[in-house]
């Protein structure tokens, strides 16, 4: 789940033939967004890495959550990077500063993406109000990213309770894929009753759900406890739907 497995890599290199592109790089993401958060684990690394360089084929690797990965895998990411060329570690997600991403990589890589960075338009000159909230990113946010992974947990314990919602995805970081279908409900209505306890979402009916800093278990409990009673109450619901869409 979330994992291209070595033989679907194999499968996916195109031939040497002058005809066809050729296959130059393999990108992994980790953890897997739209698997649910799945981190990958080394040995599922190392199969892609292996195949991967018996191909010449780069490797880089989308790390937009890989603290998240590390600390649910009880490993660290200096691991969890070893088997790619290429690094990418987003740290305004579970990091939680303002903006930013890091790339990490071999020196003559990186002059590379300085450059083309640069060709674009990215280079920044006053960037030290930037990077302030990066050191404190990791050097203090990083352990404290299991609160995010038990919130979610206890996120997805509360939502499952609820008649019409289904849990999609086993919770092993922050995230919580739901579909809400069984509710009956439009996008708007699960939109409206969201903004009304709270909560900012987006349409569905399979939405996806994060948990981040600032984000306590006594928040949940009251998300929970609102949606809960909106979904008993047909004419408590049918009142904030009138009032929202009045």
């Amino acid at each position: 789940m979330g994992w291209i497995k070595p033989e679907d890599i194999k499968q996916a290199i195109g031939a040497e033939n002058i005809h066809y592109r050729k296959t130059s790089l393999l990108c992994i993401e980790n953890p897997h967004n739209r698997a649910g958060g799945i981190p990958l684990t080394m040995d599922q690394l190392r199969a892609d890495w292996e195949v991967a360089k018996a191909h010449n084929l780069s490797v880089h690797l989308d790390g937009a959550r890989l603290f998240n990965a590390a600390i649910a895998l009880g490993g660290n990411v200096k691991s969890l990077s070893r088997y790619a060329d290429t690094v990418m570690v987003c740290l305004s997600k579970g990091l939680s500063t303002p903006v930013d991403s890091l790339v990490a990589g071999a020196e003559y890589l990186i002059k590379k993406a300085r450059k083309y960075r640069n060709m674009l338009g990215g280079g920044m000159r006053q960037a030290g109000v930037i990077a302030a909230p990066d050191i404190i990113a990791l050097t203090k946010m990083v352990d404290r990213l299991v609160e995010d992974h038990n919130t979610a947990k206890l996120l997805a314990e509360g939502l499952d309770r609820i008649e019409g919602i289904k849990v999609l995805n086993p919770v092993k970081t922050n995230m919580v894929y739901i579909d809400y279908s069984g509710l009956g409900w439009s996008d708007l209505d699960w939109i409206n009753v969201c903004r009304k306890l709270g909560w900012k979402t987006i349409s569905g009916p399979v939405t996806r759900l994060c948990t981040h800093y600032g984000i306590e278990a006594e928040d949940i409990n009251m998300f929970i406890e609102g949606l809960t009673e909106l979904v008993q109450s047909k004419s408590m619901l049918a009142s904030l739907l009138d009032l929202e869409k009045n």
